[in-house]
C-alpha cells in the first residue's frame, strides 16, 4: 500500500510539473505572437501584421473596411504598445495585456494568431475591440 501511495504521489507531482511547463510554454508562445504583432504595427509592416491575424479576424477586418487587410490594418487606429504586462492562457485562448492595449489570441496549428486587438474593458460587459473576428 505504501509503495502504491508513493507511486501515485510521484505521478501526481510529475503531472503537476509537466502541466506547469506546458502552461508556461503556451503563455510564452502567446506573448511572442503578440510581441511580433505589435512590432509589425510599430514598423508599419501591414503585411506581417495581417499574417499575424486569425483568418476570421482578417476576413472581418477586410469586410468591415471594404479594403484589403494591408490597407485596413494601418487605418484601424490600433494603439502602439511597447511592453507586455501580463498573459493569461485558457486552453486554446489567450489574453495578452500590454502597456497600451489588450489582445486576444487563439492557438492554431501554425501557432498563436490575434483574434482581437485594440480591446478595452467595459464594466460587466465584453471587451470592446477595434479589430475582432467574425
Amino acid at each position: 500500500m505504501r509503495a502504491t501511495r508513493s507511486g501515485l504521489l510521484a505521478a501526481a507531482l510529475l503531472g503537476a510539473l509537466t502541466g506547469c511547463g506546458n502552461a508556461d510554454a503556451r503563455e510564452d508562445a502567446a506573448a511572442e505572437a503578440a510581441s511580433r504583432f505589435e512590432a509589425s504595427l510599430r514598423a508599419s509592416d501591414a503585411v506581417r501584421g495581417c499574417a499575424a491575424l486569425a483568418p476570421g479576424t482578417r476576413d472581418e477586418l477586410e469586410q468591415s473596411s471594404e479594403q484589403p487587410c494591408a490597407r485596413a490594418l494601418p487605418e484601424a487606429g490600433l494603439p502602439l504598445a511597447q511592453e507586455i504586462r501580463g498573459v493569461d492562457v485558457y486552453g486554446r485562448q489567450a489574453r495578452v495585456v500590454t502597456d497600451r492595449d489588450t489582445l486576444f489570441l487563439s492557438s492554431f496549428p501554425g501557432g498563436w494568431k490575434v483574434t482581437g486587438a485594440g480591446c478595452t474593458p467595459r464594466p460587466e460587459k465584453p471587451y470592446q475591440c477595434l479589430i475582432k473576428g467574425g
